[in-house]
């Protein structure tokens, strides 16, 4: 079942998210189970809502490819991060499974 992944990263700096996007080469190198990424950033930090296949797929994400790059950006904070099941997903780039 497609999960809703949002994410609440305060203090984060666009230079720091685009160095993150860099390292980890999401939008190169798509992650298994990636249908959808839209990062915004606001007066408080960084936003990130996700669309994935499954709460798998995205942990496994975090776990072998996020994390380590985050890391390597130097950003030490740790984000507020929800994961809802999709209880109906439009998008013209999705095929519901």
């Amino acid at each position: 079942m497609a999960v809703l992944m949002i994410m609440q990263w305060d203090g984060v700096t666009p230079a720091q998210y685009d160095k993150v996007c860099e390292l980890v080469n999401f939008q190169v190198d798509h992650p298994k189970g990636g249908l959808f990424h839209v990062a915004a950033i606001s007066d408080k930090g960084l936003r990130v809502a996700d669309l994935w296949d499954n709460a798998q797929d995205f942990q496994a994400f975090v776990e072998q490819r996020l994390m380590p790059g985050v890391h390597k950006a130097g950003i030490q904070t740790e984000p507020k991060v929800e994961v809802w099941p999709a209880h109906n997903v439009f998008t013209p780039g999705y095929v519901a499974k």
